[in-house]
């Protein structure tokens, strides 16, 4: 087995897939994170995941009204419930994001 080089392998390996992803993909990357929000939706994925992705979508200029126009163009296929729960784990995984940057802060200020 080979040695382990990183402190954060999975998150290492999650962020190299993606990156692949990026580059194979005919899509634009503004498309692409659009797509992939849409999909997070649709696997019923957990708030770290929809925390990771809208920080990506961020980064790329999307927007608030952007994510609503691609909930409400997937809600007719993956229905309410999903919706309803996306919305509920983006909250949460705010939530998160909220605690890491406080604890964060801590951090530095007892440093």
């Amino acid at each position: 087995m080979p040695a382990q080089t990183s402190e954060t392998p999975v998150l290492d390996l999650l962020g190299k897939m993606t990156a692949e992803s990026l580059e194979v993909s005919t899509l634009d990357p503004e498309t692409l994170m659009l797509v992939r929000i849409a999909a997070l939706v649709a696997v019923d994925a957990p708030p770290a995941s929809y925390m990771l992705n809208l920080s990506a979508a961020k980064e790329l200029g999307i927007d608030e009204e952007q994510i609503r126009g691609v909930f409400a163009a997937i809600a007719p296929i993956v229905g309410t419930p999903r919706i309803a729960g996306a919305m509920g784990k983006i909250v949460r995984g705010l939530g998160l994001a909220i605690e890491l940057a406080e604890i964060e802060e801590a951090e530095n200020v007892e440093a």
